[in-house]
């Protein structure tokens, strides 16, 4: 496939790496320009473009940044076909984001995503750390290969998600349509607990609607007030903790 990735940062960089590794066509764009990561995209093997560029002549476009700047590319999506595949991995964090009203009061991320580009998405990838995409795929088939949730309302965009899942290392799970995202979101014992696909689908059936943001709150306190920060499998631990 012809894939366009926005957003350069951990989980950008990582996709592209390992989507190009197998076998796709990745185009990278950031904010600041392509000249500013040309060497990096081309480590990658990928393409330093523009974001403008990056959605262009291509059958999927995967947005890796902050929750907050959707709106900021309402212009560039303005003029992309309504048959391409729009991923989002974002995740909304009031503390860095901003109170952002119409999530507050239950819309789900997804969606109001979405509203700001003029088009629908697909959400995936958001429930994974960093590092967790980076290190710890594995080939299909392997015993305890970690799932990934993959919500959407269009069948065919879920499916083409789902295969790019799988191409990262990891289980991809139908979770269900943008309505039911929110059991994806932080704050949910599915959210970055690197859970088997079994134990991934129990999860997002337990996830309590009322208590994710308020889970949300407390784990991200607890990341960014000790007195070390946490390894990654303290990270996940912790997530596990207090979402259960």
């Amino acid at each position: 496939m012809n894939i366009g990735i926005i957003g350069a940062g951990n989980i950008g960089a990582t996709l592209a790496q390992k989507l190009a590794a197998h076998g796709h066509t990745v185009k990278l764009a950031n904010s600041k320009g392509p000249e500013t990561i040309r060497d990096l995209a081309h480590g990658l093997g990928a393409t330093a473009v523009s974001r403008e560029e990056a959605v262009q002549d291509v059958d999927v476009v995967i947005l890796s940044i902050p929750f907050a700047s959707s709106p900021e590319l309402a212009r560039v999506f303005s003029g992309v076909a309504a048959d391409v595949v729009v991923i989002d991995t974002s995740n909304y964090y009031p503390f860095r984001d901003g109170q952002i009203s119409e999530v507050d009061d239950g819309q789900t991320e997804a969606v109001w995503v979405g509203e700001q580009l003029g088009q629908p998405v697909v959400k995936a990838w958001n429930a994974v750390l960093a590092a967790t995409l980076s290190d710890r795929g594995t080939p299909a088939g392997t015993p305890g290969r970690i799932a990934i949730p993959v919500a959407g309302d269009n069948a065919e965009a879920k499916a083409t998600a789902l295969q790019l899942v799988d191409a990262t290392g990891f289980d991809g799970l139908d979770a269900g349509t943008l309505a039911e995202s929110w059991r994806q979101q932080p704050g949910t014992p599915a959210y970055c607990t690197e859970l088997t696909r079994d134990e991934l689908g129990a999860a997002l059936a337990a996830a309590d609607r009322k208590r994710a943001p308020e889970n949300r709150d407390a784990i991200m306190k607890t990341f960014t007030t000790g007195a070390a920060p946490l390894t990654h499998d303290e990270m996940v631990a912790r997530n596990r903790d207090m979402t259960g």
